[in-house]
């Protein structure tokens, strides 16, 4: 069963995005929304953490979300795909249960 797990919350405020990584599974995608962005930058703790969840999960940021907040594609950590409002929709048709962490 593959499941899209959606998080919208800084990893600096709430402990969502460390709840998802960490009961997700193999083949899950994670998709960072609004605030959940800044958990996808590199040279941060969580960041580090995305980078590990990508060896074999899908992780993808809302492209204007990251936009909004300052950030460019280039400085998230490997392994990120950066997606539009037309791929989140993509990705919640891919996957058979979307699982939103609010």
């Amino acid at each position: 069963m593959s499941v899209l797990h959606t998080t919208n919350k800084s990893p600096l405020r709430t402990r969502d995005l460390e709840s998802c990584l960490r009961l997700s599974r193999a083949g899950c995608g994670i998709l960072l929304l609004e605030d959940a962005v800044y958990g996808a930058l590199k040279a941060t703790s969580a960041g580090a953490k995305i980078e590990e969840a990508a060896k074999d999960r899908r992780i993808y940021v809302l492209g204007p979300d990251l936009a909004a907040r300052g950030f460019t594609p280039e400085q998230l950590v490997a392994g990120v795909a950066v997606v539009d409002y037309g791929g989140f929709v993509d990705l919640a048709a891919e996957y058979h249960h979307v699982q939103a962490w609010l």
